[in-house]
């Protein structure tokens, strides 16, 4: 593909390539074939013997433009743990289950309509499995009470995520962390199921440490045991989640910092989503000067008032956002979504799952032997090969309905997302998916690469078991790609 030609119209004859690809398997296509290996599997295979990756579980596969030839192979078919690029998944077969523009649904109720004095007894709030509500969306649906009249809510805010059902997180994920990326997922969220703690030392050492919750709710209780250290001490802060109940959770800080430090901040999540997005609607209503009398409650309530339908983004750009910086909750959410949209009364991931499975299927992209088991990443028992990633992403790209969002939607060498400080020798050249398990010591990048030549390559490279650091190994993985595009 020339450059400038865009990869969507340029990946065809999908079902040539698949074929093409189905018959190599091993190191490379010319060491099968008993062929004198090509510079490009010289420089591939070259770049796989990095220290990092020598002892590690290697698969690979590159595809030239349309799927006309197979340029690398190596082990193309072995299952290995995808990490992230489990989201490639996810991406595909939501987008072809809702399309592009498809809106998730708020919905806020009320007892009765405001009338002239612009007051309700209580307003309940469904939601409607939108994963990408943030703070300033709730003051949007606060706004736009205001301006339809509300003044004050007499009693309670009531708020539902029943949409999906109550198992906030995977079992395949064992016990989950209070760090963002094992945020909870529910039917009604905000802010990705997470906040973010700032910890500042004091004025002088054996002051206590100043914590600051964003967003400021009262739903969010801090509690701090933390101080202020001498110069010399040695600083260490452990910011976890402490107890959860119907009015409040608590965010504990311990340790200390060093006086003269500078403010840190950590991305943490909440224990109950629901009751967390209704305390963030309570303070923007206040904020925007409608009373609230009452508390937030979960419960389910039958109002007969419909005071606002909320259309939240299009599909088309919670996929970007999940895809360019891997955010798990926004695919879990993505499909438990498809869940519900099959029928089921809730969305779960049984019913997510199978649906999303159901759904590759027809896209005729899974082949056999994949297992999905969450729609993320985060399970250690998902397993991948790269020709089933290869084939998600041609079929993806080749799709007129919705390859241009999916393309968009990936991280840009050098650029922005999770690629942003990394394969710079590729910037601009580079779009795709990330991966990294640190605690299974796997990292994977799956996507599309501009050669030096124009020609538009489509690759997926797996890695399990690297040896060192995690930031050795993805260096390694990022050497591979520029070794990748580089002209022969």
């Amino acid at each position: 593909m020339q450059a400038g030609t865009g990869v969507c119209f340029g990946l065809r004859q999908w079902g040539r390539m698949i074929a093409l690809a189905g018959a190599v398997v091993g190191v490379s296509a010319s060491a099968i074939a008993g062929e004198i290996p090509t510079p490009l599997e010289e420089r591939l295979d070259r770049a796989l013997k990095a220290d990092s990756l020598g002892s590690a579980r290697v698969a690979a596969l590159v595809v030239g433009e349309g799927g006309e030839a197979v340029l690398y192979a190596r082990e193309p078919d072995r299952l290995l743990l995808p990490a992230s690029n489990m989201k490639l998944l996810t991406a595909l077969a939501v987008l072809d289950t809702l399309g592009p523009s498809h809106r998730f649904e708020t919905v806020v109720g009320a007892d009765r309509a405001p009338g002239a004095p612009g007051v309700v007894g209580e307003i309940s709030v469904r939601g409607g499995g939108d994963p990408a509500l943030n703070s300033e969306d709730w003051w949007r649906l606060a706004a736009d009470l205001r301006r339809d009249g509300l003044v004050r809510v007499e009693g309670d805010i009531v708020v539902t995520g029943a949409h999906f059902d109550s198992e906030y997180w995977h079992p395949a994920w064992g016990e989950v962390s209070s760090r963002a990326y094992h945020a909870p997922v529910a039917g009604l969220s905000a802010n990705y199921g997470s906040f973010f703690v700032r910890v500042s030392p004091g004025a002088a050492a054996g002051d206590p440490l100043t914590v600051e919750i964003d967003p400021p709710l009262d739903y969010l209780v801090v509690e701090n045991t933390g101080t202020t250290a001498g110069a010399k001490a040695k600083p260490g802060l452990r910011i976890t989640r402490g107890k959860a109940g119907e009015a409040s959770e608590t965010v504990r800080v311990s340790g200390s910092l060093q006086v003269g430090d500078s403010p840190r901040s950590f991305a943490r999540s909440v224990r109950d989503p629901v009751l967390y997005a209704g305390a963030l609607f309570k303070l923007q209503l206040e904020a925007l000067g409608i009373e609230v009398g009452g508390r937030v409650r979960r419960g389910e309530a039958e109002h007969p008032v419909e005071l606002l339908r909320h259309a939240g983004r299009p599909l088309s750009e919670i996929v970007r956002l999940f895809m360019k910086y891997s955010n798990n909750a926004m695919a879990e959410s993505l499909v438990k979504a498809m869940g519900a949209a099959a029928g089921e009364s809730q969305g779960s991931w049984s019913s997510g799952l199978a649906a999303m499975r159901s759904r590759l299927e027809d896209l005729e992209v899974l082949g056999s032997g994949g297992q999905i088991v969450d729609g993320s990443g985060l399970a250690a028992e998902n397993r991948l090969s790269p020709r089933i990633l290869v084939a998600v992403l041609t079929r993806a790209a080749q799709s007129f309905r919705y390859g241009p969002e999916f393309v968009a939607a990936l991280p840009i060498g050098g650029r922005d997302g999770t690629l942003e400080e990394r394969a710079g020798a590729a910037r601009d050249r580079l779009r795709a998916k990330t991966g990294l398990l640190g605690a299974q010591r796997a990292v994977a990048l799956s996507g599309f690469a501009q050669r030096a030549d124009g020609e538009t390559v489509i690759f997926s490279l797996l890695v399990n078991g690297y040896r060192g650091d995690v930031e050795t190994a993805m260096s390694a993985v990022d050497d591979w790609v520029k070794a990748l595009i580089q002209v022969d």
